[in-house]
């Protein structure tokens, strides 16, 4: 079991979301997908919410939880899918908020020489990736085609990175049009350049995930 609260038209969810997968069926399975333990009247199959897989209750014990697939409580999942959910669980806490509040980066549109000093944030809705400054972009998150975070810092021997910028290529809806962007952080004290390393690191991660819902 587990409510999930699905929008009713499927262009009004997150770019982010998984569709639910289809439930191994129980004739399929007379034994645990994962330690082979034969189901009977007192070992009972359960199925993981994540991969819709078969498992003994000792191999699918925690409740973890998928707000990707909207779930509003922490459901059944194998041991494999609760340890991948585990770790987008920090992305719906953390850096999904820092994308919402947004952070400021010089933007060259294109080919350009010129660029503008613009607030660049996630939707509330987590559709479109909005760019505000003297100029207004509504990118849609599900158009964007490739991220590249690019970085300063590393040495030869192994040291640490920090992220300045990235370059964005999106789909022009209605066309085959592939255009590019680049972000980069303000070298200016009034830009905090900290808080803009965060954003990238949240749109990294968010990249991650998207590419992951497209590959399902």
């Amino acid at each position: 079991s587990g409510l999930r609260m699905v929008p009713e038209h499927r262009a009004a969810r997150s770019p982010f979301g998984l569709d639910e997968p289809p439930w191994v069926p129980d004739k399929e399975c007379p034994r645990c997908m994962q330690c082979d333990t034969k189901f009977d009247f007192i070992t009972r199959k359960h199925h993981c919410r994540r991969c819709g897989k078969c498992f003994c209750d000792k191999c699918c014990s925690k409740k973890v939880p998928l707000p990707r697939m909207c779930f509003v409580d922490p459901v059944r999942q194998c041991a494999e899918c609760a340890l991948v959910s585990q770790k987008e669980t920090e992305f719906y806490d953390k850096q999904l908020k820092v994308l919402m509040n947004g952070a400021t980066f010089f933007v060259t549109l294109g080919t350009s020489d010129k660029s503008e000093l613009m607030v660049c944030r996630l939707s509330n809705n987590q559709r479109y990736l909005v760019l505000d400054g003297d100029s207004h972009y509504e990118i849609e998150i599900i158009q964007i085609s490739t991220v590249q975070i690019l970085t300063e810092g590393f040495t030869p021997g192994g040291g640490n990175t920090r992220a300045i910028g990235m370059i964005l290529q999106y789909k022009v809806p209605g066309s085959e049009e592939v255009m590019q962007m680049k972000f980069t952080a303000g070298e200016d004290f009034s830009c905090n350049k900290k808080l803009s390393a965060a954003w990238l690191a949240a749109m990294h991660k968010a990249t991650k995930l998207l590419y992951e819902s497209r590959d399902q």
